[in-house]
This record gives structure tokens, C-alpha cells and sequence, in this order.
């Protein structure tokens, strides 16, 4: 990587539009003494904006800000550059022009007058473009959306002192500590770059906060803000369970790496489903019957466990070359096979050994999730590492048709867990159930108690730790897995937990409660396809009876065998054909035009499920079954 130090370099370069690549050698003038500030008007954050506005500490000169590019938890360059509108840059009361760099478009440039020793920068923010982040009574504040800072710090030694105004009678939660407060005002203390942005802020008009656990100085907190009070009504089951979380995970960790932890949730249908990690919160966004509608965590009731797990896995321990000094360095995430797929098992682990989901249940969800994997065409072609190495590509580009052909970013987490597991299982198996994966993240996460810092890792030091758990050639393992074309995913943890996989005709429920949540009827094992709201097909599986007579995804499934689609239909032609072995009659139509279409499948409905192997050990209940003692 090229090293400039020299601000003058970096414009003169960037005025023959040259840019230098990103480093972290500048001098920062935010310092704690002297940080920039940062006032965040949130008071029309109903309205979908904000107003942000700056003071940066500079020295006379060409000066380059920057708007945060590579962000933390989101693995890629996706810093919002659609969010910054009407941008102004003063200094002493008077307006400097500014000029985005040609190359760089994250970059802006300045020049100060002598004598200025800090520019005013001030935007509106656009929250909901182009994702959606605030609705009339909901608000999500990621603060690397709503800011610039120095060119080329690090970021750990530039300081910021933010506060932020909020809509009248409206709550909010974050990690921030609170300096002060003045009405609708709240000050936060000085904190460096780094942290303020690994801080998110929820607020609402309709909030609750819940303590989950506490144990002398340390908390952690549920702060939940909803379109509506009625969503704020958990049933009482329900908060039991998550109040299972932080017992749990110390349990499997055996340490803690943060002081006070918010998972904050806000609950609405118009803001996306996601869920981001950060070391004392989580930003974690769901549909607004989630924690009212236990169907939803079925589905999804890992959504909180996972996110909190990565205060260990990602946030604690993190891959060193995912590991940066500032948000303009470029991640490289070939390692997220560690920090998210099997952060995927151990989310999904807590949320049964919690109680968020039955652990006898865990097996159906195991069956529902090795069948995806299995019968996935681009898995004969791309290995899981091409997965993670274009983890920015294919979180943020690899939409659209076809994506089973293409495989997407979801697949080294659902592999990840399959992948996992296995590890887990051969660990028990060869030390008869006196070690397993907990034994290892013991070692990983060690020692017992940290503020929240980074330690970082390689494949490397991963398969040196799994070797001092329980000797087995790691490398060769996880090159068979991960780094290789593999016709199957990681298969032998059925066998080893004392179970095998058959398909039949009985619902799996996991997949049930997906298809009514999501408006969904998934056909992937039997005609070869999934269809979504309308009847338009989501995908077509490669070699599948669907792909044989050229339904392709977009069609709009109108009728089956004469009579309007809807999913009991389909399903009661799917059984007819079974007995009569004629070929289902579909009619579709796309862009205009309708076409007949014949599909020749007879066997059934066809659904995954795990069956016990007679006289071996239960392992997955062991697995699944609560550490804590509650």
C-alpha cells in the first residue's frame, strides 16, 4: 500500500486525477482536546431527513474530507453517498468552495485560508434513500452516514464529540455514553471515530426498554422502538427467553468483551429487515409483529442472538486483513467463512439453547437448511471461498434472476453453520464428548474480561487453536469445504449426531411458518421453483421438471390445471399428479404475453426432514440444550 503522509501530496495527486490510495499516516487534528463536533438535527427525522453539521479542526492549506466508504459490519463499500444533499462548507462565517475528487467519489476537496483553524461542513441527510431509515415514528441514526472527517487518520486517534436533537417526546437508545442533556438536546462524551460509529442510535415515539441481565457495572439492555404501542406488548414467554441471551453466551465464550450492551430493535414494516453487529449494540431491524407473533422467531429468532454473538466473533476476534484504520481502506473478507458462517451456528445455537426456540426443534431447522444448500446448482461451479472473497460484490450487487446459478452472500452463512456443526461434532466425537466447539471458542475469546478492543486472526492461528482442542488436519478439512468446489456441503455432522435426512410428504415447519410470513410457496424440491406474492416465481432450479419445460423466474403463474392459482391449489394438483401421472398444466404470463406450459413431475409433495439413527447418541440435543442452568 502506497504510504502519503503529506496532505499537499494527496491534493496535488488528486488534481491530476490521481488519487493515492487510502492510508491511516496523517497527523489528526481532531484530537480529545480538541475534536471535531458534530450536531445531528433529528427533529425531522419523521419527515425522512436530517441536518448534520460539522466543525473540523484543520490548518490552512488544500484539505480533504471524506464521507465513511468501507463500513464496519456491512463488509463492503457501502457507504450511502445517495444520503448527502445540499452540502456547505464554511469557515469564519464565509463560504470556501468545495469539489468532490474525479477519481474518488467519497473524497472532497478545499482549500483553507490562512489564519482558519476549523471549517463548518453542514447536509441534509436523506434517510430513506436508498434505504429506508425513519419512518413517522421510528428512527435509525448510523452515524457514519451522517458525517465527514480528516483524510488519512486512523481512526482510533480522532476524536468526536457528538449530540443530536430529537423529534419532540421521542426516546432513543445507544451505546453513546450521555454527557448532558438540554431538552430535545442530548450531549454524548467525546469518543474516538471508531467508537462513535460502532454506536448506533434507535429513537421512536413509541419505545421500551428492557434489562435483560446485569451482574455488578454490566448491563445489557433491550430497547425496542415500534410504529405502533401494541408492538411493544411481548408476551411475557417471550422476554423470558431473551433474558436467557447473556447467561448463555458467557456460557459458550467463557469471557465478556463489553461493558454495557444495547440490542436495539426497531419494529416496523417499512424498515427493512437487517441486523448489524457492533461491539456494545447491535442495529437490528424487523417486521412489526416480531416480537409479538411467535411464528416470527421461529423463523427468525436468531436475528438478536447472532448479532450479539459477533461482540466475540467479529467485533472481539476479527480477521486481519478485515481489520482497518479508517473507513476509506478497502476490507478484504475472505475470512468471513469464520466470522460469519460460524457466527451463523452460534447465533442460531443461542437462540435455542435460550429458549427463543424449542431446542427439539433444531432438527427440523438442520433438515430445512442442509436441503437449501444441497440442491443448489452453483455450488457445482463456485466454491464458497469465491463467496466470501466477493462478499461485497455479492451483498450488494448479486440481485436479480438466477441467483442459485450465481449463489449469493447468504450461502457461506447457511454453509457456514453446516460447516460448523461439523467442526463441532468431529470435536466431540473424538474426545467422547469431553470437548467441543465450546472448548474451542474458550480458547478464541480468552481472556476472561476486556473493554471492547480487537484482537485479530488468519486461517492459521483458527486451525492452530482447533488443533490444541483436539488434533485432526484442520487445513485439509477446511480446504475441502471452504476453498474447493464441493458437490455436497458439509454432510458428515448428520451421520455423527444420530441422524439421517429423508424427504416426504409431511410440512416442515420452519418452512411452513416462512411461507405464510413471507407470502411465499416454495416448490424448490418438487416442480423446482419458488413463487412469491402474485404467483411470480422467484427462481428456477437448474435441471429441475420446471427448468426442463422453460418456466423461467419473473413468469406470473395465472392458473394450474384450469383453475386460478393460489398455493392450495397448486398443492392439490401436486398430490392429484402423483396418482394420475399427468403432467400439471400451468398458464403463465410475462411482459404481456401468456404461454401454456406442461410440467411433468410426479412424486409428491416433498418436504426435508431429519430422522434418528436407532441406538446412537442424541448429539444435537445435547448440543441445543441450555448451558446456563436456567
Amino acid at each position: 500500500m502506497l504510504a502519503v503522509a503529506s496532505l499537499g501530496l494527496c491534493a496535488a495527486a488528486s488534481a491530476a486525477g490521481l488519487i493515492p490510495e487510502p492510508n491511516a499516516n496523517a497527523v489528526p487534528y481532531a484530537t480529545k482536546a480538541n475534536p471535531e463536533t458534530l450536531v445531528l438535527d433529528a427533529s425531522t427525522a419523521a419527515r425522512g431527513f436530517m441536518t448534520s453539521t460539522m466543525e473540523i479542526p484543520v490548518r490552512p492549506g488544500p484539505f480533504t474530507f471524506v464521507y465513511p466508504e468501507w463500513i464496519p459490519g456491512e463488509h463492503g463499500p457501502t457507504g450511502p453517498l445517495a444520503d448527502i444533499s445540499q452540502l456547505k462548507v464554511s469557515a469564519d462565517g464565509k463560504p470556501l468552495t468545495w469539489r468532490r475528487d474525479k477519481v474518488d467519489m467519497y473524497a472532497f476537496h478545499v482549500e483553507v485560508p490562512r489564519g482558519v483553524t476549523s471549517i463548518k461542513v453542514r447536509f441534509t441527510v436523506l434517510m430513506n434513500s436508498p434505504d429506508v431509515m425513519s419512518t413517522p415514528n421510528v428512527g435509525v441514526v448510523n452515524w457514519n452516514r451522517v458525517l465527514f472527517y480528516q483524510n488519512n487518520i486512523n481512526y482510533h486517534n480522532y476524536y468526536i464529540k457528538a449530540s443530536i436533537i430529537l423529534p419532540k417526546g421521542w426516546g432513543f437508545g445507544t451505546a453513546l455514553t450521555t454527557a448532558s442533556r438540554e431538552g430535545e438536546r442530548v450531549n454524548f462524551a467525546e469518543e474516538p471515530l471508531t467508537y462513535l460509529v460502532d454506536s448506533p442510535l434507535d429513537m421512536g415515539r413509541y419505545y421500551k426498554k428492557v434489562l435483560l441481565w446485569h451482574e455488578g457495572n454490566a448491563h445489557q439492555w433491550l430497547d425496542m422502538f415500534a410504529d405502533a404501542p401494541q408492538d411493544l406488548d411481548v408476551p411475557a414467554k417471550i422476554l423470558a427467553a431473551y433474558k436467557n441471551m447473556t447467561p448463555e453466551a458467557l456460557a459458550l465464550y467463557g469471557s465478556r468483551h463489553w461493558y454495557n450492551y444495547h440490542s436495539l430493535l426497531a419494529l416496523s414494516n417499512k424498515i427493512g429487515f437487517q441486523g448489524i453487529e457492533h461491539h456494545q449494540s447491535s442495529d437490528d431491524r424487523a417486521p412489526a409483529d416480531f416480537m409479538t407473533n411467535p411464528k416470527w422467531q421461529l423463523v427468525a429468532g436468531d436475528l438478536l442472538t447472532h448479532e450479539f454473538s459477533h461482540s466475540w466473533n467479529g467485533k472481539y476476534r476479527r480477521p486481519w486483513d478485515l481489520t482497518t484504520d479508517n473507513y476509506q481502506i478497502p476490507q478484504r473478507t475472505d475470512l468471513l467463512w469464520v466470522y460469519e458462517g460460524m457466527n451463523q451456528y452460534l447465533g442460531d445455537l443461542l437462540s435455542f439453547r435460550a429458549g427463543i426456540r424449542k431446542p427439539s426443534q433444531y432438527p427440523q431447522y438442520l433438515a430445512m437448511i442442509y436441503s437449501q444448500m444441497a440442491t443448489e446448482p452453483g455450488r457445482d461451479t463456485t466454491p464458497l471461498i469465491d463467496l466470501t472473497t466477493g462478499a461485497p460484490y455479492y451483498y450488494d450487487q448479486a440481485r436479480g434472476e438466477y441467483s442459485s446459478i450465481r449463489r449469493t452472500a447468504g450461502d457461506f452463512y447457511t454453509e457456514g453453520e453446516l460447516l460448523w456443526l461439523d467442526v463441532d461434532t468431529i470435536i466431540r466425537a473424538k474426545t467422547h464428548g469431553k470437548k467441543s466447539l465450546d472448548t474451542f471458542l474458550h480458547l478464541y475469546s480468552q481472556p476472561k474480561f476486556t473493554g471492547p478492543i480487537t484482537k485479530t486472526y488468519t486461517r492459521a492461528d483458527i486451525e492452530h487453536l482447533l488443533n490444541e482442542v483436539v488434533p485432526y488436519n484442520w487445513h485439509a478439512f477446511f480446504q475441502r469445504h471452504v476453498y474447493e468446489v464441493a458437490k455436497l456441503p458439509p454432510t458428515g455432522e448428520l451421520r455423527r449426531s444420530g441422524w439421517r435426512l429423508v424427504y416426504n410428504a409431511k410440512p416442515n415447519p420452519f418452512i411452513q411458518a416462512r411461507e405464510e410470513l413471507m407470502h411465499m410457496n416454495y416448490q424448490w424440491l418438487t416442480y423446482g421453483f419458488n413463487i412469491g406474492r402474485g404467483g411470480k416465481l422467484l427462481d428456477v432450479r437448474e435441471g429441475s421438471p420446471a427448468w426442463q419445460a422453460a418456466m423461467v423466474p419473473g413468469m406470473k403463474i395465472e392458473s394450474v390445471d384450469g383453475q386460478s392459482y393460489t398455493p392450495g391449489v397448486l398443492k392439490y394438483v401436486l398430490v392429484q399428479a402423483e396418482h394420475t401421472h399427468q403432467p400439471t398444466t400451468f398458464i403463465v404470463s410475462k411482459d404481456g404475453w401468456f404461454r401454456t406450459i406442461k410440467v411433468s413431475y410426479f412424486d409428491g409433495p416433498r418436504y426435508p426432514h431429519l430422522v434418528r439413527i436407532p441406538g446412537t447418541p442424541n448429539l444435537l440435543a445435547r448440543i441445543m440444550a441450555p448451558h446456563a442452568g436456567h
